[in-house]
């Protein structure tokens, strides 16, 4: 791991073009804030003998979650490839809570968009203490890190 804590960050984020496809406005809208909250603040530090920051371009490929990491330049630098089966149940259950909460927020009392929207955020930290736990020996993050990437995980999940 690199010594430097301002070197221990991502520098730029991609997400596969080839899994990228026209998503609702909400869903674009929380994409955008992830990578934009990322690039703001972000702890990330690949295991081994690398040097940030870090790019880093995100995929699925064959039911598989694939972090592409690369120097600064753009050079290859690691390859992390996590099966998605341990996340499809939280991300389902994420994808419904949000749909629910996208529905309330047009016709329900404050009191029952607030009731919805702490389900939302219970199920989006699973699925970010999972994405963390799945990463620990391959790559550090903070909490708030696999948070916001967690949301990317499930924006790669409404490929068509």
């Amino acid at each position: 791991m690199s010594g430097d804590p301002r070197a221990a960050r991502l520098c730029h984020i991609q997400l596969d073009e080839k899994t990228l496809v026209r998503r609702k406005a909400e869903v674009e809208h929380e994409r955008a804030i992830a990578i934009y909250d990322l690039l703001e603040n972000n702890f990330f530090c690949p295991v081994g003998d690398f040097s940030g920051p870090y790019g880093l371009h995100i995929s699925l490929n064959e039911n598989r979650l694939v972090l592409d990491i690369r120097s600064e330049e753009g050079q290859p630098m690691l390859e992390v490839t996590l099966p998605l089966a341990p996340f499809r149940s939280v991300v389902k259950d994420y994808f419904m809570v949000c749909e629910s909460y996208y529905s309330a927020i047009r016709r329900s009392t404050p009191s029952q968009i607030e009731a919805i929207d702490m389900g939302r955020r219970g199920l989006h930290n699973e699925g970010s203490q999972l994405l963390m736990e799945r990463l620990a020996e391959k790559v550090a993050v903070d909490f708030e890190t696999a948070r916001r990437l967690f949301t990317l995980v499930c924006v790669l999940h409404l490929r068509g």
